[in-house]
């Protein structure tokens, strides 16, 4: 599903260049949840970021679904394959202030011309949010945010979840209840699931664990 050929990073740091990825070539499985440890600096959101066509590699290439996506030349481009294939959860849930829970969930369709409030309250009642799907952002838990967000994330049938530190605020059940979440959304419905964390516990739900060290990925699980 994912496919990285000798990618490599470099960031300018005024005199010096800062390697972040070097030579990483790497598949990560369809249907799989994959998750990628690694120290803080250490290249994990670099190397999402490069997967979400968020920021393009030094070198290399990079495919999704058979398709070269650092092939992609226009933002538009870049944008509408975003928006079809992928879906994103970051640490903050970035739902926005002045809309709904169902809102908030059915915005990705409506950015496609494609509402659909039924579908986005069935997403909502998935994660055991139903019956709060008019209040506002500011009247939930952390914790139901963040589920909030998962759903939004799955609102335009994605093949492809991105999560970075998605239970970086959370406490430890809810940080559990994410990790199955994701282990039961790849074993039943086939998505593929790629998260970043700092959490070496999130690798007893994965399918495939790597670790970021020295600009490389490991396979350790």
């Amino acid at each position: 599903m994912i496919e990285l050929k000798h990618v490599t990073k470099i960031y300018g740091q005024g005199k010096e260049d800062l390697c972040v990825l070097e030579d990483v070539s790497v598949r990560f499985a369809r249907g799989k949840f994959t998750v990628l440890l690694g120290p803080s600096g250490s290249g994990k959101s670099t190397l999402l970021n490069l997967i979400a066509m968020l920021d393009a590699p030094t070198s290399g290439k990079i495919y999704v679904d058979g398709k070269e996506i650092t092939a992609l030349k226009s933002e538009a481009a870049r944008s509408k394959l975003r928006l079809t294939k992928m879906g994103f959860v970051f640490q903050f849930d970035g739902l926005l202030p002045e809309f709904s829970l169902l809102e908030n969930v059915d915005m990705p369709a409506r950015m496609r011309g494609k509402s659909n409030v039924k579908k986005a309250q069935k997403l909502l009642e998935r994660f055991g949010l139903g019956k709060m799907s008019h209040k506002l952002p500011a009247d939930l838990s952390g914790g139901e945010k963040q589920r909030a967000s998962i759903a939004r994330a799955l609102c335009n049938n994605p093949l492809v979840l991105l999560a970075d530190e998605p239970t970086g605020n959370l406490d430890v059940q809810r940080k559990e209840q994410v990790f199955e979440d994701f282990a039961r959304m790849s074993r039943e419905e086939g998505l593929t699931i790629l998260m970043v964390t700092h959490d070496v516990h999130a690798a007893d739900f994965a399918d495939a664990v790597y670790a970021l060290q020295n600009k490389q990925l490991m396979k350790t699980k």
